[in-house]
Formats: structure tokens, C-alpha cells, sequence
């Protein structure tokens, strides 16, 4: 495709985001449109959010899980840069009217301590650079309307990325058993949805080593202080009404948040 066009493209997306008013999907439009060509325009979005005062800390995984997949018609998993901007903290009453259509994950953290850098990278490399995992919930909101996205439009999209919120009870990852943690995702203290880390790729250090390697293709490194999101452990819930929402990670941690329209 040709540079204009990509310009063209993360405009749109970057207007929707900021206007919370959806499109059509890029690939609709610009039908030449392919995954290598939608993380270029996911950089030239974060490019423009970063000129507007916003930070990069980290990055994420997103539609890992089988049931993530199904949920929303892909077949493989997407990815994405995180946005300071994208940060809530736990407790503190978050406003629908920030999202489109948002839907509420589950996951693991992970803070990186050391660089990782593909390709080749493996799971004791991850191990070897993680210094916590910390709980959290990601809201995943997309700007293609009512969701209907192929991967190179999630892709477009930075990976459908809504907000994030970090729980606070970090732990090094070896007092955790990452491969078989249950995950239970509860609105107003009634459980919506669960899971396990295992379907996070067998297991979630094994997905920060795959996304690891495949933004290598890209020329991206994970660097110390980063953050991490390897996955949600279980299929998003939508958003819909006013409420508290927290997620429980089984003899490890929880995380919540209120959704509170002004």
C-alpha cells in the first residue's frame, strides 16, 4: 500500500478514537490492506498519540485465548502498543462514555526488568526478565463498528485497545503456578465469566515470548520497566451498565473498578 493511504487509514482511526464515533472497517475500504500493512499504521497511530503528549509502556496480546476467537471471529491472535493514556487505577469510577463498545478481560501483568529482544527469544528468557506479575483488567474497545473486524483492522486499530487497569498485589513470578491459575471475573460480586491462565498459550510466559518474537519482525524490543499483557484468560464480557467490576486471580490477587457515566 502506499504511504498515503497508511496515513489515511491511522487518521480515521485516530479521529474515531478521539470522537468515540465508529467507522467501517479499514479493510473494507482499503481492501489491499494486510497485517503487515496494519501495524504500520498501528505505529503511525501511536506516533500521533505520542505527539499529543501520550507514552509508550509496554505492549499486549490480545485474542490468545480459543474462546477470545471465537468470541469475535478471528483466528489468530492480535497485538498492540500500550498507551499511558490508557491507564485507570484501581477503585476509581471509570466513564462508559470513554469507549465505544467496550468489553472487560482478565489477564496477568508482567514488569519487566530486563530487555527482551527477538527473534528466538524463548520462555526462560522471559522468565529470566520479568521482576512482577501483577492482576489486571484490560477494557478492549474497538473503533470498527459493532466490531466487525478481521485481523488487519484490529491490527490497525493498535490491538482494539480500550484501558488497563493494574491491580496491587505483585508477586515474583516464581510464587505463582502461571500454567494453572483459575481467573473469576465478577460484576457487582455476581461471577459473569472464568478461566485459566493455561489457555493464555499454555501458559502466559510462553505468549510474551510469541508476541515477543513477532513484533521483532517489526524491529520492536520490550524494555526494561515495560509492562506486559500477554492475553485475557477467559472470553471478554461486555460493558454495558453501571456497576463494579473485579477480576480474582485464585490464592494470588484481585483488581477492580466502578463504572460510573457523568
Amino acid at each position: 500500500m502506499q504511504t498515503a493511504q497508511l496515513h489515511e487509514i491511522a487518521a480515521t482511526l485516530r479521529q474515531a478514537r478521539l470522537s468515540r464515533t465508529p467507522v467501517t472497517a479499514p479493510s473494507k475500504t482499503w481492501q489491499q490492506l494486510d497485517a503487515d500493512a496494519a501495524f504500520e499504521v498501528q505505529r503511525l497511530t501511536v506516533e500521533m498519540a505520542v505527539a499529543d503528549g501520550d507514552r509508550v509502556i509496554g505492549y499486549k496480546l490480545g485474542n490468545i485465548a480459543k474462546a477470545m476467537q471465537a468470541a469475535f471471529g478471528l483466528d489468530q491472535p492480535d497485538y498492540g502498543f500500550l498507551l499511558a493514556s490508557t491507564v485507570a487505577y484501581e477503585g476509581t469510577a471509570i466513564d462508559p462514555g470513554r469507549f465505544i463498545a467496550p468489553f472487560v478481560e482478565l489477564e496477568p501483568a508482567f514488569l519487566l526488568k530486563r530487555p527482551l529482544r527477538g527473534p528466538n527469544l524463548t520462555v526462560a528468557d522471559v522468565i529470566d526478565a520479568v521482576e512482577y506479575a501483577v492482576p489486571a483488567i484490560e477494557i478492549i474497545d474497538s473503533r470498527v463498528r459493532d466490531w466487525a473486524i478481521d485481523l488487519p483492522d484490529t491490527l490497525s486499530d493498535n490491538g482494539s485497545t480500550g484501558a488497563v487497569i493494574f491491580g496491587g498485589t505483585p508477586r515474583r513470578i516464581t510464587d505463582l503456578r502461571l500454567s494453572d491459575t483459575r481467573g473469576t471475573l465478577r460484576f457487582n460480586g455476581e461471577p459473569v465469566m472464568s478461566g485459566n491462565t493455561k489457555n493464555i498459550l499454555g501458559n502466559p510466559l510462553s505468549a510474551t515470548a510469541w508476541l515477543c518474537n513477532r513484533l521483532a519482525a517489526y524491529g520492536v524490543e520490550f524494555e526494561p520497566g515495560q509492562v506486559i499483557l500477554p492475553g485475557s484468560c477467559l472470553e471478554a464480557v461486555r460493558m454495558s451498565t453501571a456497576g463494579t467490576w473485579s477480576g480474582e486471580f485464585a490464592d494470588w490477587g484481585s483488581v477492580e473498578f466502578d463504572v460510573t457515566p457523568t
